[in-house]
């Protein structure tokens, strides 16, 4: 009887560290899936920024007047006003330059949000200015949307 006790115990044991493993491998796998999932939406923000399509761009960006864009003292609100402003900055392909996005760090808060910390640099006309961003995501029905940028 104490045998089959221990044996039992053992087990459960066992089958109580299978199942940890088992949960935070899939937490992992759900993590990593929608890492990237917004790494591509960035993929496509830059191939389309770098073809010259400002409107490509923004399709990463949540198109609502809820929108956030912050870059030094200015506050961009909405997708329209986030829009117009890049139109006035580049207006020209030679402005656009050529855009990468780098050092990316994706927090995942849960299954619809996430944030992702990192770095751009652009080589134009000007030079190659750089700097960091970040980035709040939300999941919508036809994707991962930005809705809060911090642009420095």
């Amino acid at each position: 009887m104490l045998i089959q006790n221990l044996q039992m115990q053992n087990f459960l044991f066992l089958f109580s560290i299978i199942l940890l493993v088992s949960v935070n491998f899939s937490a992992q796998t759900k993590n990593e899936k929608i890492s990237a999932e917004i790494k591509r939406v960035m993929d496509a923000q830059t191939a389309a920024w770098n073809a010259g399509s400002l409107e490509g761009f923004m399709q990463g960006y949540w198109n609502s007047e809820e929108m956030r864009f912050v870059s030094g003292d200015n506050v961009a609100r909405g997708w329209q006003a986030a829009l117009d402003r890049y139109k006035k900055s580049y207006d020209t392909k030679a402005k656009m330059g050529t855009l990468e996005f780098s050092d990316l760090q994706v927090n995942v808060l849960s299954k619809d949000a996430a944030v992702v910390l990192g770095s751009w640099s652009l080589v134009n006309e000007k030079g190659n200015p750089k700097g960091k961003f970040t980035l709040i995501f939300r999941k919508f029905k036809d994707g991962w949307k930005i809705i809060h940028d911090h642009t420095s």
